[in-house]
Parts: structure tokens; C-alpha cells; sequence
């Protein structure tokens, strides 16, 4: 389980490095663009586009994030009537059921991404749009992992409560 966090933790460090440097680029170009309207009544034609690809990225990663911190949306209808075991076996059910949603739609993902791929569409400027897009099965993924590690804790919390007699 060491490996796992270790690993799950390095993921975090680049997920940040990266969400960092996209929106850095996002105020920087925004601001730009701003700049270029305003005063020069010019801006770059394809400056809203890539602004808007970059926010599935800081989607992505920011949901794959707030996943690892478990901050993601959840709805918490029963808890206040279950016992602490039972409020982590829900967890993990609810976990493990995330785990294979999150999975279902990497595979989708992955599947547009590949056909954005073969049919050759462009975004702007001859950039190919799977180069933006390939963060969607990416953060499906991430998000899939982390549900799985989570699940795997909230398994691993069930034991250890039975083991020392807790209910």
C-alpha cells in the first residue's frame, strides 16, 4: 500500500505542476487578450478557442485533485443514521461503484480521442484538437485510480475496526 501512495502522491505533485502552468497560461493569454482588444482593437483569432480547451484541463486536473482529497461533490443522505463501520462500507461501495463509472467513460473518452485522432480535425492554426482533448480520458483515469485507492483504504479501515472489536 506504501507504493501505491507513493506513487498516488508523485501523480499530485505533476497533477499540481501542471494545473499551475496551464492557468498561468490562461491569465497570462486572457490578459493579453484583453490587452490586444482593448487598446490595439485587435486580439488573436484563435485565442478564445485554446483558452477554452484549457479549461478542460484545469477541470481534469482539478477534479482529479479534488478526488485525491476527497473534496469532490458527493451527496451524504444517510450518514447521520449509520454507525462509523456503516458509513465506511457505503463509502466504499460508493467508492468502488465511482471507480467503474470513471473507468466506463475513460474508455469512451479514449475511443473520441482516437477518432478526433484518425479523422484529422484540427482546432486552430493546424494544432490538432486530440492534443487538448486527450486530457479527458486522462483525468477519467486519474479520477478512477484515486476512487480505487480510496476504496481500497475505506476496505482496509473495515477490517481494521473489526479486528479491534469497534462497531
Amino acid at each position: 500500500m506504501r507504493i501505491i501512495e507513493k506513487l498516488n502522491s508523485w501523480i499530485e505533485r505533476a497533477e499540481t505542476i501542471v494545473l499551475v502552468f496551464v492557468l498561468g497560461i490562461m491569465v497570462i493569454f486572457a490578459f493579453l487578450q484583453v490587452i490586444l482588444r482593448n487598446i490595439f482593437h485587435e486580439g488573436i483569432l484563435w485565442g478564445d478557442i485554446f483558452l477554452r480547451h484549457l479549461v478542460l484541463w484545469v477541470g481534469f486536473l482539478g477534479a482529479s485533485l479534488a478526488t485525491r482529497k476527497q473534496k469532490h461533490i458527493n451527496i451524504d443522505l444517510f450518514s447521520r443514521f449509520l454507525s462509523d463501520k456503516g458509513k465506511t462500507v457505503v463509502r466504499f461501495v460508493t467508492n468502488l461503484f465511482s471507480v467503474f463509472i470513471c473507468y466506463l467513460l475513460a474508455n469512451a473518452s479514449w475511443t473520441f480521442v482516437q477518432d478526433e485522432q484518425m479523422m484529422g480535425t484540427e482546432i486552430f492554426a493546424d494544432v490538432p484538437a486530440w492534443y487538448f482533448q486527450i486530457i479527458i480520458p486522462i483525468g477519467f483515469f486519474l479520477m478512477s485510480f484515486r476512487f480505487l485507492i480510496l476504496a481500497l483504504e475505506n476496505i482496509v479501515e473495515v477490517f481494521r475496526t473489526q479486528k479491534g472489536g469497534d462497531s
